[in-house]
Parts: structure tokens; sequence; C-alpha cells
């Protein structure tokens, strides 16, 4: 029995990618799936994939396509949280349908989608993560996720187990406290990982997110890897990974140890919510 393509629609909610990146990242979907670029990818306006309203428009028309089973954010930069407000107004039944893939900036988006209810919500590799030096198996990884030709292979180890579960880069997950957009995260695993941050920095950031009384709700926190940690003037003293530890303690919220995503090639799949490894 011949299996159908999966048919994946691919925007991009902050910067842009070029067409070269598309045709590298089509020729590995093969036969497994049907990649469709929207045009919006390739808009450049300064720092973003064109306007705010033309991102938002993209994100809206591919959620709402029949035709399409999943929507895969192209990649990080930043930009989605300029249309947190804008891109959901009118997403129908055929966006619930939906898979939604993406990391880093595109946290943004995923944690409205699960506060919202709104289809399947997953952490993972992204199309510009082919650009990383053996990046071609992180866009393999997503690929087996998004078509379930992989039987979940691809999803965190630490996630498989039942319960519920959410990820996020630190900075924006930071950046979404208080705003009123993120997801009900009580009794879930927080998964967490950043790239390019100084350590008093993270350690800045643990303090915001430990101190928010939702997020204290949480049935623990895992640590993904903290990447390119720049080097400052003075030594901060504490890893990454012993700064979680000691906001954990501080704030009463267990700390469960690490889990296997970040900024790189090895970037495992986390499904939020209860989703389980062959959903």
């Amino acid at each position: 029995m011949i299996q159908r393509r999966t048919r994946i629609g691919i925007v991009a909610p902050g910067r842009a990618i070029d067409r070269g990146l598309a045709g590298q990242v089509t020729a590995l979907a093969g036969e497994a799936a049907e990649l469709v670029f929207h045009p919006q990818c390739f808009l450049r306006e300064g720092h973003f994939a064109g306007p705010d309203a033309a991102r938002a428009q993209a994100f809206e028309a591919y959620a709402n396509d029949p035709s399409l089973d999943a929507i895969w954010f192209a990649r990080g930069g930043y930009g989605a949280c300029r249309i947190l407000d804008i891109a959901f107004g009118s997403l129908g039944e055929a966006a619930r349908a939906k898979t939604y893939l993406g990391y880093s900036d595109a946290g943004s988006l995923l944690a409205r989608l699960a506060r919202d209810g709104i289809g399947r919500v997953a952490h993972g590799p992204m199309p510009a993560d082919i650009l990383r030096e053996g990046g071609a198996a992180a866009v393999r990884r997503a690929l087996g996720f998004l078509t379930g030709r992989d039987n979940g292979a691809g999803i965190d180890p630490a996630a498989r187990a039942p319960g519920r579960y959410a990820a996020f880069n630190i900075s924006v997950f930071a950046s979404l406290i208080g705003t009123g957009w993120l997801p009900d995260l009580t009794g879930h695993v927080l998964m967490l990982e950043d790239v390019g941050e100084y350590h008093y920095r993270l350690d800045r950031m643990m303090f915001t997110i430990t101190s928010n009384p939702e997020v204290r709700g949480v049935a623990g926190i895992r640590l993904g890897r903290c990447g390119a940690i720049p080097v400052n003037d003075i030594d901060f003293g504490a890893s990454e990974e012993e700064i979680v530890r000691h906001w954990c303690g501080r704030s009463a919220i267990a700390y469960l140890g690490r889990a296997d995503i970040g900024h790189d090639v090895e970037n495992k799949v986390v499904v939020f919510g209860a989703g389980s490894v062959g959903a």
C-alpha cells in the first residue's frame, strides 16, 4: 500500500529564508512529503520576512488551508511575537486539525496555539537547521515526525513517558511571562533551552520564570542545552545547570534533569500537552 504524501506548509513568522535553502530541504523531503513554501518566506523588510501584516496573513492562510496537513515554521530569529495579536482572528476547523512545528522564536506562536487548544503543537527542528553542520539529520528528524513515518523516534526520550510537556527557548519564554499568551502549564514538565546568552542573563531569566505563580504549578523543569554561552569579563561562578537547579530550589519547583533539546542538530521533538509518541 502506497502511503499518501504529507503536505506541509512552510511560513516564516520572523526572519526570511532564501530559495536555495528551500531547495535543499525539498530535496531531503523526497517522496515522503510535499513541501509548500509560502511566497512570504522570501520577502524581506528590514529584519523581517515581510511586514507584520504579511507574516500574519501567510500564517492564517496556510493554517486555514484544508489541503495542508501541517505548518512548519521556517526559522527562528525574531518576529513571531509581533503577530501574536493579529494572526489568530480567523482560524477555523482546518487550523485545529494540523500539526505545528518549530522552536526558538517560533515558541511565541507555539505558546498561543497551545493556549488556545489549536492543533497538535510541537517544539522541534526547522528548515533553517539545514544550514548547520550536520543539519540534514535535524531536518530529517522533523520530517519523520511531521509525516509520522518515524513512529516517534525523533521525540525526546524524556518526553515519551506518560505526562504533559512543553518546551521553550528560555529567552522567549521569559519574554512571554505576564503577557497572557502562555498556555496553562499546570502539571506539565517544562523543558527549557537557549543559545548565546551570558550566564548572568540566564540567571536573571530563570529568576523571572521561577518567580511566576503560574510557572510554579509545573510538575518540574528539565534543562536542555544552552549553547554558545559568551565569556563574561567576570566569571559568573555557576554553570547553566547550577543556575536552573538554584532557582528551582528557591521556588520549590522540582528539577528533573536534562532534556535533549537545544539550538543544534541534536534538537529533539517535544509534543505539547499529553501528546503520545504515536499520535
